[in-house]
């Protein structure tokens, strides 16, 4: 073998990899077996583009919250269950690409599947969208449940970013099952530490987060990309 190969490989690997800022951790290298299927770096949301900030599909957490996470996981594979992240870490960038979105009134090719009983300029006002979000602290997490016996997600009543008040954990429109499988999510949650989002089934902050009164969108060590 040419020595020479040597170094042009290390350094391939080295340029593709990506230093945390201190106290942040790739869950997959805290628990590997909770799926990821991150949303925002797929046309798959609603917006329906690929989100700035967002270059690879991996969740980032805090290590505190990625801990959190594989106490909530070990908990569910005793019930052939597993936690399936949506988002963690956001970018302070995208939700500014969030704001802009918003702003602009011609944009609504995803309304009907995911907005389509709200005006888009009430979606900040009800808390549905955010001008500034827990997820730049690295502590939030998007989710729901896998049964691994089937594969499928366990029905939630509405699909993640359903904005809608029967996407509220406890909506009197969900009932039956439904119900149950949402209440099964969120004391999964706060048995490992999380607090609901009442107005979203899917979503969840970590009690006592590292950086609990921040926002990052004035400090560039805490806006950088998902890669």
């Amino acid at each position: 073998m040419n020595k020479n190969i040597i170094p042009v490989v290390f350094l391939f690997f080295m340029s593709n990899a990506q230093a945390l800022p201190e106290n942040f951790v790739y869950l997959n290298k805290v628990d590997p077996s909770i799926i990821q299927a991150m949303k925002y770096i797929t046309n798959n949301n609603f917006i329906g583009r690929p989100i700035q900030g967002y270059q690879a599909a991996k969740c980032i957490l805090t290590a505190p919250a990625a801990s959190a996470l594989k106490k909530a996981q070990q908990e569910l594979k005793k019930k052939s269950l597993s936690l399936e992240v949506y988002d963690c870490y956001r970018p302070q960038r995208a939700v500014k690409d969030f704001i802009s979105w918003g702003n602009d009134s011609t944009d609504q090719k995803n309304k009907s599947d995911y907005y389509p009983s709200i005006s888009k300029k009430d979606l900040f006002t009800l808390g549905y969208v955010g001008t500034k979000s827990g997820h730049t602290r690295g502590s939030t997490v998007d989710l729901t449940i896998v049964s691994l016996k089937s594969g499928e997600e366990l029905d939630m009543g509405t699909h993640f970013d359903f904005m809608d008040e029967s996407s509220h954990t406890l909506s009197e429109k969900i009932q039956g099952q439904q119900r149950e499988n949402r209440l099964l999510l969120r004391n999964t949650m706060l048995n490992a530490g999380f607090l609901p989002y009442e107005n979203e089934w899917w979503h969840f902050g970590l009690n006592n987060e590292p950086y609990p009164e921040s926002f990052f969108d004035t400090h560039p060590r805490f806006d950088f990309p998902v890669k």
